[in-house]
Order: structure tokens, then C-alpha cells, then sequence
């Protein structure tokens, strides 16, 4: 075997290394740098958009708890790191086609000349080296004691004899001469960082999900309490108005009237008692585990104070980093690489089969000079016709790309949208609920007075009852705009997507880098 010989090999594989694919420039996104301003939004300059952890969001010592079991064990999280997994795998077994695949084969045949069949015994085959080919040894060209590394048969024409090999080679490695492989391998790579994507967007909404059913859950218990003082209010009401009945002093109307208040407080208890059992059903649901009572709210008003502003006002390339955002990116990233594979498809394919090993007729002698032998074949396959099916598949690259761009285009649009609607409704939720608050203070004070002008034979019971209604109806809406307003911040985190420990993970880090890559900037040759 010649010098020359031996490297016809390697330079056949350093011949790869083009690269047919568009060079990715990430889109400018289409929507303005800054966000919205006018009344419903609060200055910019009042604060910027950090990123932050759900932790420095929800300060409730209870939700954090809740929260870090739901991340341990919700199975939407479970599935996603599944997928995550799967697509890690793909990736590994789509990049291992750039390295050939090393087989040894070890063989030893057994026969007899004179007999009417033969016999023998095979020793198996192993393998060796990393990569993945497109066959095995034992076939074509470099097959295992059928080609050029042949078999030494000793004996004559009849009587037993025995034979014996050993080879390593490759089989019909690819060379990647015009990147259709690694374009192939970067397709991969980009769906792998996409679906690591979804996982974190899976996360980033089971944390605010698990945030809105612990908020419903308290805005329920301050709703059951607030029933219940009512119930027990009116019930004191309807007591006072039977007796002034069967003394002849009030009519049977105030009675009836007393009982409406009564039984609409009472079913609403009842309402209220079922969407506390179901809240916690739905959060035992997100956590994917029984949730200790000792962890659930008391009431809304205790968590009010326990959730933290998010400051609004930054430049809207912060939503550069929504984990929905960046998996549309990397989708975008991966239809690309296709057209680089599907051009490659138009030019030829290289292949190479090679082998080398040790055959004689006595295992004494295998080791001995003679009995090395070798081949080495490339072979080169031009497409000529097709029926169109390059053509084809070339087209569907393209226009998928097309629609991936869109796509992405939109998400980012969505983004924008959701984040303006979430400071539209954060820059007039606290002067709403100053509002609420004065509302049911006003109707404390005027049911307080109703009440006390009728018992004292002054007011009318028409009075009282409209002023228990509207302080009931006052109460009742305060707790709603109290929930809105702590449901806001859970939306804001969440529509954001800037949580600390999602932007930290590689995929995130690998689009936030400059928008084109120094490979992306320059074809490899």
C-alpha cells in the first residue's frame, strides 16, 4: 500500500465543507421600539422592564412554595422535558452522518470439500469508532471476505479446511462535499433549541397559572366572607323585620324584601363554597400533587400587599427573550438550513467505501506481512432525472421558510400586543381600585346610618335595604378589582416572558447573541 494510496481517503473527505444555505439575518420585528403612551399607560420614565425571577414578582413566601412544587412535579413540565430529550437525541443521531462509521469484522469458516454442504461458524461482528453510514461491512465493495479483502482458503480439492479474516472499513460514508449533511445538522440543532423553547414556555406559563389559581382561590375566600357577613347581616335584618311585622308596625313587604338580600347571600355561599373546592382541585391539577391547606391564602387582601410592581417603559426588544419568540426564531433558523440541504440535493454525491485487514488460510500466519490486504473505492452518484422531485422539494424549503417568517413575524406581533394590553390595564388599575376602596367605605358609612335612622323609627326600611345592597355589591366588586389588579402582574410577568432563570438557559443566550452569527456571516468551504 502506497503512501498515495493511504491518504486518497482523507483527501476525499477534506474536500467537504460548503455550505449551500442562505445566510440568516434575524428580521427586524414588526412592531415600534418603543411601548404605547397616552392616559391608559403609566410614564416611561416612572421605571424600565428588568428581567426578573418569579420570586422577586410574587414575594408570598406560601405562593413560592407552591410554585417550586408545581415545577418539580407537573406533568406538562414532564412531557415538554420528554420532547426536549427527543429532540436532543435526533440532533446527536442527524450530526453523527458528518463522521463515518468504522466497522470490525473478525471471521472464521470451517468446511469440508468432499461432504455434500458445508459448515461454518462465524465469530459475529462488532463495532468500532462513532458516526452512523449509510451500510455495514459485508456488503458491496468492502464486504467482508467476498471483495477485495478476500478469503485464503487452504486444502485441496476435497478434505476439510478452514479459513480466516479480519478487517476494519467503512462503508459508503457521504462525503459532504456541498453541505447537504450539515445543513441537515444545523436543521436539527435549530428544532432542538425550538422545542427547549416550548419547554420553557411551558414553564414560564405553568408559573402563572399556579400564580392566577392561588389569586382565585383568595379573591374566593374574601368573596365566602364577605357572603357570609351578609347572610348573617341579613338574617338579623329579616329577625327584626318578622317581629315589627307581627307587632303591626312594618308591612309584609319589608319582610320579603329583608328575605331577598338574605337568600341571595346565602346562595351565594353556597356558589362561593363550591368555587373554593374547585380552586384547589385546579391548583392540585398545576401542582400534580396534593397542595397542603397551610400553604393557601386566607384571603386576597392578605397576598394583595406580597406582590411586587413590574415597571413598565423599556425598549420592546425585550421581547426578543419570550420563550415563544425565541422557539419561533429557531424554527425560522431550521427551515433555513432546509434550503441549503434541498440545493445540495442538485449536485453530486460522493461516497467512500474502504477496507483493510488480514486474511490467511492458518491462523499461525494471519498476523504475517502477507496477509494484509486493503481496496479503497469512492463512488460519485450525479442525479441526471428525477421527475422533478429536487425541483420540488426545493420549492417546499423556500415557501416554508416564507411561512416560518411570517410566523415568527406574528408572534412577535402578538407579543407586542399582549404586553401593551397588560400596561393599558396596569396604568388605570390602581386609580380604579382607590376608586373601589372610597365606593365601599361610602356604602359602609351610608348603610351604617340607613340602618340606624330606621331602627330608630326616623328612616324608611326601603332605605336600609338599598343600602345594605349597595354596600354588599360594593364589597363584592372592591375584591374583584383586587384580584384584576394582582391578576395584571401575573399577566405582565408572564406576557414579558423575562423571567432571570428562563433567559439564563443556552438556548435563550444563543438568540439574544448578535443577530447574525459569525457562521451564519461566512459559508464555510
Amino acid at each position: 500500500m502506497t503512501r498515495n494510496a493511504a491518504l486518497l481517503p482523507l483527501a476525499v473527505l477534506l474536500l467537504g465543507g460548503c455550505s449551500l444555505e442562505p445566510r440568516y439575518e434575524r428580521t427586524t420585528p414588526p412592531v415600534t421600539t418603543s411601548w404605547p403612551v397616552g392616559d391608559a399607560y403609566l410614564r416611561r420614565t416612572e421605571a424600565t422592564l428588568p428581567t426578573l425571577s418569579y420570586t422577586d414578582i410574587f414575594r408570598d413566601p406560601k405562593l413560592q412554595a407552591v410554585i417550586a412544587q408545581a415545577l418539580t412535579n407537573n406533568r406538562d413540565l414532564r412531557i415538554a422535558a420528554g420532547n426536549v430529550a427527543s429532540a436532543r437525541a435526533l440532533y446527536r443521531v442527524e450530526r453523527s452522518s458528518l463522521f463515518p462509521q468504522v466497522d470490525a469484522t473478525g471471521r472464521v469458516q470451517l468446511g469440508d470439500n468432499g461432504s455434500s454442504g458445508t459448515s461454518n461458524v462465524n465469530t459475529g461482528t462488532g463495532n468500532v469508532g462513532a458516526g452512523t453510514g449509510t451500510g455495514g461491512i459485508g456488503t458491496g465493495t468492502g464486504g467482508t471476505g467476498n471483495g477485495n479483502g478476500g478469503v485464503v482458503t487452504t486444502g485441496g480439492g476435497s478434505g476439510f479446511y478452514d479459513q480466516y479474516s479480519i478487517n476494519v472499513g467503512v462503508s459508503a460514508f457521504e462525503v459532504d462535499l456541498f453541505g447537504r449533511i450539515r445543513s441537515q445538522s444545523r436543521a436539527a440543532l435549530a428544532t432542538y433549541f425550538s422545542t427547549e423553547a416550548a419547554a420553557r414556555a411551558t414553564r414560564l406559563s405553568l408559573v402563572a397559572e399556579v400564580a392566577s389559581a392561588y389569586l382565585t382561590y383568595a379573591s374566593d375566600r374574601s368573596q365566602l366572607a364577605i357572603a357570609r357577613a351578609t347572610e348573617a347581616s341579613a338574617a338579623r335584618s329579616v329577625t327584626l323585620t318578622r317581629a315589627r311585622l307581627q307587632g303591626g308596625i312594618a308591612p309584609r313587604t319589608d319582610l320579603r324584601q329583608a328575605e331577598t338580600v338574605l337568600l341571595t347571600a346565602r346562595a351565594d355561599t353556597a356558589t362561593l363554597t363550591t368555587a373554593l373546592a374547585q380552586d384547589v382541585n385546579a391548583l392540585t391539577l398545576l401542582v400534580g400533587a396534593p397542595v397542603d391547606p397551610a400553604l393557601l391564602p386566607a384571603s386576597i387582601e392578605s397576598v394583595d400587599g406580597l406582590l411586587a410592581e413590574v415597571p413598565a417603559g423599556l425598549n420592546s426588544d425585550i421581547l426578543l427573550r419570550r420563550p415563544d419568540v425565541v422557539q419561533s426564531e429557531f424554527d425560522l433558523r431550521a427551515t433555513n438550513a432546509r434550503i441549503g440541504a434541498a440545493r445540495a440535493a442538485f449536485f453530486p454525491t460522493i461516497s467512500l467505501t474502504s477496507l483493510a485487514g488480514l486474511a490467511s488460510g492458518a491462523l499461525g500466519s494471519l498476523f504475517s506481512g502477507g496477509a494484509f490486504n486493503w481496496s479503497a473505492s469512492p463512488t460519485v452518484t450525479l442525479p441526471i432525472f428525477d421527475g422533478g422531485a429536487n425541483r420540488g422539494n426545493l420549492a417546499y424549503a423556500r415557501a416554508q421558510q416564507q411561512v416560518a417568517l411570517a410566523t415568527y413575524e406574528q408572534t412577535i406581533q402578538t407579543a407586542f400586543r399582549e404586553v401593551s394590553d397588560a400596561l393599558a390595564r396596569r396604568g388605570t388599575i390602581d386609580r380604579e381600585l382607590a376608586a373601589r376602596r372610597e365606593l365601599t367605605a361610602a356604602a359602609q358609612d351610608n348603610y351604617y346610618l340607613t340602618e340606624r335612622s330606621y331602627r330608630g323609627g326616623i328612616g324608611t326600611f326601603l332605605n336600609s335595604l338599598d343600602a345594605q345592597r349597595t354596600l354588599y355589591n360594593a364589597q363584592q366588586q372592591l375584591v374583584t378589582t383586587r384580584l384584576t389588579r394582582a391578576d395584571n402582574l401575573v399577566t405582565l410577568y408572564r406576557v414579558l416572558g423575562g423571567d432571570a432563570q428562563i433567559a439564563g438557559d443556552p438556548a435563550a443566550a444563543a438568540v439574544m447573541r448578535s443577530p447574525v452569527s459569525e457562521a451564519d456571516q461566512t459559508p464555510t468551504r
